[in-house]
């Protein structure tokens, strides 16, 4: 009853100086969330906003796949809250996952790895020119189909980067379905985990450095098979199954399994609903959320979009990652729900940032926006208007 009246008194406020009010954001307005969570926007006009990455002075790097850009979110007043949002690069393909390391800028842009050195310095002092980058890896497959990347350093130095199947479902030579280990000074690579059909989104577990890694299962089964997959990878190097063997539980109708790989396809640690599109993964390491939440691998469910009723389109989380074991998803809950309306998408998450208060950022490609999810202890408003 307050924010009604509170609402009404401000858009006579407004109206009595001739100043337009800002527009409600259904996303954050529909939001389902648990007692004393807070979602808000955090910034908007980012078109095709997929993986997000932070340099060392704050500013908030962002990929994208259709629009061939990546923006550089800035926060001039360094008050905490992101007020301008620039193009610093442009006429990539399918630049949509990034990494930053030491200065440097890194882009997976499908077949090759480009890198934006002192990029935080450019912006400062030529913030008009977008800078030149420079290609550190090309021998990656040039296919767009699953082509778009998800990047992430190891503690060994080594960037992390999927490479996807070219199809729905068929039977690729590698590096197709895996996830490479590429050393950027050398060009070595390894290959890390075998039979994975399209991962765009993977963390390390904290205390283990075991990589857990999201796949979106095939389609064309039907509504409700194939799951989709939550993996661990403890040996380099082992197999979890596509194109034969879906979500640990599917036998391919079209792709009998090699006599070789009988006995050693590795399961997944949880089997999410058949077309939710888990993309971003991350593992919660702050401390503001509580305790059902610390340690939580959160998920970003990107969503369906052949499926004859859609699901998906939320942030969920395996409170338990460490302890699930297949079929029975233990931990496995809704952290924000409320997306969609009907048929329509008020968001779509592609990626989970932390932000150094303890909060997370989630990533829209739909709408491209960025939205802010924080914890107070204040449970009788879960919810923000305006950011």
């Amino acid at each position: 009853m307050r924010r009604g009246i509170f609402a009404s008194a401000l858009a006579g406020f407004a109206a009595s100086l001739a100043l337009p009010l800002m527009a409600a954001v259904p996303a954050v307005e529909q939001a389902q969330l648990p007692p004393g969570f807070l979602l808000e926007l955090y910034i908007d006009e980012v078109p095709n906003a997929r993986q997000m990455a932070w340099g060392d002075q704050g500013t908030l790097f962002v990929g994208s796949r259709r629009e061939g850009k990546v923006h550089a979110v800035l926060d001039s007043n360094n008050d905490g809250h992101p007020d301008r949002v620039t193009v610093l690069a442009s006429d990539l393909t399918l630049p949509s996952g990034l990494a930053f390391q030491d200065g440097t800028l890194y882009v997976g842009a499908v077949s090759q790895i480009l890198a934006f050195p002192a990029v935080e310095t450019h912006l400062r002092d030529h913030p008009e020119v977008q800078p030149e980058p420079q290609s550190v890896y090309d021998r990656l497959p040039q296919d767009r189909h699953h082509g778009w990347k998800y990047l992430a350093f190891a503690p060994d130095g080594r960037l992390i980067v999927p490479v996807g199947a070219p199809c729905n479902n068929c039977e690729p030579d590698e590096p197709y379905a895996t996830i490479l280990a590429l050393d950027l000074a050398s060009g070595e690579r390894e290959i890390l985990a075998r039979g994975v059909r399209n991962t765009v989104g993977f963390d390390l577990h904290p205390d283990s450095g075991e990589l857990y890694f999201s796949d979106n299962g095939r389609d064309m089964m039907g509504d409700d098979v194939p799951p989709d997959e939550i993996n661990r990878l403890t040996v380099p190097g082992s197999h979890f199954g596509y194109p034969y063997w879906h979500g640990g539980a599917v036998a391919d109708p079209e792709f009998a399994l090699p006599n070789e790989l009988k006995g050693t396809l590795i399961d997944p640690i949880a089997r999410l609903p058949a077309h939710v599109a888990p993309l971003g993964v991350h593992f919660y390491r702050g401390k503001q959320f509580p305790e059902l939440w610390q340690g939580a691998l959160l998920i970003a469910e990107h969503g369906s979009w052949n499926r004859s009723s859609k699901v998906g389109y939320r942030i969920t989380a395996l409170t338990d990652p460490t302890g699930a074991q297949g079929l029975d998803n233990s931990g496995y809950r809704v952290l924000i729900d409320g997306w969609l309306d009907g048929d329509t998408p008020l968001a779509r998450p592609a990626a989970i940032l932390p932000h150094p208060d303890g909060s997370i950022l989630i990533s829209d490609d739909y709408h491209g926006r960025i939205y802010r999810l924080s914890y107070t202890d204040d449970t009788g408003s879960t919810k923000k208007r305006e950011p």
